[in-house]
């Protein structure tokens, strides 16, 4: 089949020809310039694992920005540089796919202004996807991310404010005009809006999961009373410390798993665990089990006393408490 009927119609291809290409032959007149002159049966003949082919590879792709080998086998440039046919500069002919006038503007102007760098957007593309896969390799792996908070900040918003939008006018469009929405309008609105609360939920768990350098507290206080969490938040803010407030256990852990403190504010009754319970999995924790964690309760101490060397709590602190009664946590901070 002729290869030009293979080709995808929906893609343009365009032919540039790049002018003033230097001429190579046997006549040259640098005397410390080496030109490899072979015969098709020397080529054909070649050890592609030698130190000299090796050195001629490495010669061809440096002066051309070509590859000399393509997939086992040997390409054809590198045949008549062998043949001493002909010298290319890294100004190439190359086939290349249409983009839009401002990138390829954009491109160019980039390579003008690093031309000793680069000489043509193939050696930009490849490096480019380099730099790509190492920059992928250190933002994803086995610990989670690790962004500054004005680049959280800047994603968080970049990511939810168009979303909210979607969300928001699918539901008015739910709830305020349903009687004149045909069937399907009104099916198709209804996924929109489904389709927005997945995709919401999946964003909030990413972020909620990324570790902000900046994000570093010495205290975290794991209560579900929102008044309490503001109250030890502004007095230990007034003594210099920085206090996280969570309302879950659920969460707490969440939060020590990203981003570890120094001490631990834990309350025994909380809405999902007990704190015995979360106390007994931050000490099991090989990576957290190292932070002080207080019990921060309102039940009787006799009764926290009984179960304070199995939830292996570091010590509690009985509500209503005076403040200072946390001069006792002072020395682990």
């Amino acid at each position: 089949m002729n290869s030009k009927k293979q080709l995808n119609h929906n893609v343009k291809i365009k032919v540039v020809k790049i002018p003033d290409e230097k001429k190579r032959n046997s006549n040259s007149n640098d005397e410390n310039y080496s030109i490899p002159k072979m015969t098709e049966k020397e080529i054909k003949n070649l050890d592609l694992k030698s130190e000299k082919t090796k050195e001629l590879m490495k010669e061809y792709e440096e002066e051309t920005d070509k590859y000399s080998i393509w997939r086992g086998s040997i390409t054809e440039g590198f045949i008549r540089w062998l043949k001493g046919q002909k010298i290319y500069d890294r100004e190439k002919e190359r086939i290349s796919l249409y983009v839009a006038d401002e990138t390829k503007a954009n491109w160019q102007d980039f390579i003008n202004t690093h031309k000793d760098k680069y000489k043509t957007v193939s050696k930009l593309i490849r490096e480019s996807v380099n730099y790509f896969i190492k920059q992928k390799s250190a933002l994803i792996g086995d610990d989670v991310h690790k962004l500054d908070e004005k680049t959280l900040t800047t994603i968080s918003h970049a990511l939810k404010e168009p979303l909210t939008s979607i969300k928001g006018f699918s539901q008015l469009l739910i709830e305020n005009y349903r009687e004149e929405l045909t069937e399907d309008v009104f099916n198709t609105i209804q996924n929109i809006f489904n389709q927005s609360l997945l995709l919401e939920n999946k964003i909030i768990n990413i972020l909620d999961n990324i570790k902000t350098e900046s994000s570093k507290y010495d205290i975290l206080l794991i209560e579900d009373d929102l008044a309490t969490i503001r109250l030890l938040t502004s007095y230990f803010d007034s003594k210099g410390f920085s206090c996280r407030g969570v309302i879950s256990g659920t969460k707490g852990l969440q939060e020590l798993a990203n981003n570890p403190c120094k001490l631990v504010l834990l309350d025994i009754i909380l809405p999902d665990y007990s704190g015995y319970d979360i106390c007994k999995k931050i000490k099991s924790s090989r990576n957290i089990n190292d932070i002080k964690v207080f019990l921060l309760t309102a039940i009787p101490g006799s009764e926290v006393e009984k179960n304070l060397e199995d939830s292996q709590a570091d010590g509690f602190i009985l509500k209503p408490f005076d403040f200072s009664d946390f001069e006792v946590i002072f020395q682990y901070l």
